[in-house]
């Protein structure tokens, strides 16, 4: 059961392990000798390995500096965490319950994530990868696309003009540059390709009617102003390409393997808990991901396809 509270704790931890996979693929660094020293505090060696532990822990904090200013500021912050650590050691802080429960967390968490990295995301071949996106290029549905251009202007008059001058022979680009008042003037009014459902309806409706080559003989009114269209193409809907989707579906299948490993632990594992009010929640928070509420907890963990793609800002208002 890939319940809501295991997603929920999860999330972080995927995305990261993702996208630091994505990263190293897409920019390789050169390669560095993890015991390199690069410097010594009280005698004690500072590592290229312990370097990059800082950076990782600091990534957030250092996105703003250059590659050599954030090793310079994780080197600085090594050296406070070194120096203040040893101190508390000396004044005894290290046998503190308190202290005790957060290594005990910190070690379980570190664990938690060489697990992902070494036996789940390591498991996750490049093989698979390709085979789960030939499976969705396989299984989605193929629609037509239309490419088309558009003259936005504020009156139905305007748009009538502009409509007459077109019979007259006049250049459909060059009037939209001119006259357009959306963003698309500067590229001759060119919306690029689009499918059913990415458009405002009336807009939509008729850019589908007309054939390739053919202009709006009449205005079209939307919610946005008057428009004219010209189609200058249509074509069966295109699948992304594999490099654009590999990393999503490679995530995907990092969380289908994450859950199923949890699945088949937590099965295995003697899990009970005392307090009653925290476990009737928990309870509640399993029941929703069980069928009939899987798609919305689907959602909330982004298991939608991974050819699926976000709507771009025409997709709602092709004027703006």
């Amino acid at each position: 059961m890939n319940s809501m509270i295991r997603r929920l704790s999860t999330a972080v931890a995927l995305v990261a392990l993702t996208t630091g996979a994505s990263l190293a693929q897409d920019e390789a660094a050169p390669a560095v000798d993890p015991s390199a020293v690069v410097a010594t505090i009280n005698g004690e060696d500072v590592t290229e390995g312990d370097l990059e532990l800082a950076l990782q822990g600091l990534e957030q904090q250092f996105a703003q500096l250059s590659p050599e200013q954030r090793r310079a500021a994780a080197l600085s912050a090594l050296i406070e965490i070194r120096l203040l650590a040893d101190r508390a050691e000396e004044e005894g802080l290290a046998d503190g319950d308190e202290f005790q429960r957060q290594m005990t967390f910190l070690r379980e968490r570190a664990l938690h994530s060489a697990f992902i990295e070494q036996t789940i995301a390591a498991g996750v071949t490049d093989e698979e990868v390709r085979a789960r996106y030939d499976q969705e290029i396989a299984n989605a549905p193929t629609g037509e696309e239309v490419r088309a251009r558009h003259i936005i202007v504020e009156t139905e008059e305007e748009a009538q003009a502009l409509i007459e001058q077109l019979d007259g022979g006049a250049d459909f680009e060059e009037l939209a540059r001119e006259h357009s008042t959306d963003g698309a003037a500067a590229q001759g009014g060119d919306l690029g390709y689009f499918a059913q459902g990415q458009m405002v309806p009336e807009f939509e409706q008729a850019a589908f009617a007309m054939d390739a080559g053919a202009y709006s003989a009449e205005p079209i009114q939307t919610q946005f102003g008057w428009h004219v269209i010209k189609v200058e193409d249509k074509r069966q809907q295109q699948p992304p390409a594999f490099e654009q989707v590999g990393p999503q579906i490679r995530s995907v299948l990092l969380r289908e393997r994450y859950f199923e490993a949890v699945e088949d632990i937590r099965a295995a594992a003697d899990v009970e808990i005392a307090d009653a009010e925290l476990k009737a929640t928990l309870d509640a928070m399993e029941a929703a991901s069980q069928p009939g509420a899987a798609s919305e907890s689907d959602a909330e963990s982004g298991a939608e396809s991974p050819l699926e793609t976000a709507p771009s800002d025409e997709t709602t208002e092709p004027a703006q």
